[in-house]
């Protein structure tokens, strides 16, 4: 069940906010002996949720008298309070990240090969977006045929948006699709596309239906292979990430043609 402890309120200072709404106007003697909170606490637990402002009090009076704020109140104040301390901890958690990503991105990277791998649609499209993510200078995508096992609408946003923030961080992008390819996008990277991304010098599509492979290639030393299913045709069965600097000048090198053949990409 839900409580007010729930909402920060200790033990104590629940029991006394139930109990003053029960009893009305009340002393801290009378109201010790209603809620059960020990004669030597009333006063602080008093003061505290006089803090939190779930209490009035009648100084005047000899003695002092207490009385509940109204449910409806009280709840908004302690959520409003809740609230805030949330945001605080976000602003906090946002400030670690922003310095520890400048302290580890400090720290030179070791430049040897290494490769992963990703089976399955999810972990395939998982490990494509983290790779995007990484980009520092720039980024090639190669775009065949759209995958049946895969929501292509849903994907394409997906993607559409990690280029997005590539292009804010500086990362220019170059995307070679078919027409098949284009046509399985939904229409909001469509828009995007035509309102945005079309007038940027750093950002260029081009379209060639002489395209039988999908890959990326990342900040020229970095290459995602989207492994076919062999046993059925036309789906994804995995990616394959290879970091290897000399391999990836062999598939850019492979590429360049091709790209210049391509047509510029218009709606």
């Amino acid at each position: 069940m839900a409580s007010l402890r729930d909402l920060g309120l200790s033990e104590y200072e629940a029991r006394a906010y139930r109990s003053l709404l029960t009893t009305g106007p009340t002393t801290a003697k009378e109201l010790s002996r209603a809620s059960d909170v020990p004669m030597g606490r009333i006063y602080d637990v008093l003061n505290s949720i006089e803090q939190y402002n779930l209490v009035r009090s009648q100084t005047a009076s000899r003695p002092k008298k207490y009385v509940a704020v109204e449910p409806s109140t009280a709840l908004d104040r302690l959520l409003e309070d809740k609230k805030r301390e949330l945001e605080e901890k976000a602003d906090q958690y946002e400030s670690i990240v922003d310095d520890l990503a400048d302290e580890l991105d400090a720290a030179e990277p070791v430049e040897e090969q290494f490769w992963t791998a990703a089976v399955g649609p999810e972990e395939t499209i998982d490990l494509l977006l983290e790779r995007l993510a990484a980009a520092d200078r720039d980024i090639v995508m190669v775009s065949s045929h759209p995958s049946p096992q895969w929501d292509m609408q849903a994907v394409s946003e997906e993607i559409n948006a990690q280029l997005e923030d590539a292009l804010d961080r500086g990362v220019s992008v170059d995307l070679l699709m078919t027409r098949e390819m284009v046509g399985s996008m939904s229409e909001e990277v469509g828009r995007r596309y035509r309102e945005t991304l079309q007038q940027r010098d750093d950002f260029d599509v081009r379209t060639h239906d002489d395209v039988t492979g999908s890959f990326n290639l990342i900040d020229g030393v970095e290459v995602c292979i989207q492994v076919p299913n062999p046993l059925s045709s036309g789906e994804a069965f995995g990616m394959i990430d290879l970091k290897d600097p000399e391999f990836a000048a062999n598939v850019h090198e492979e590429f360049v043609p091709r790209w210049e053949q391509a047509e510029p990409l218009e709606f």
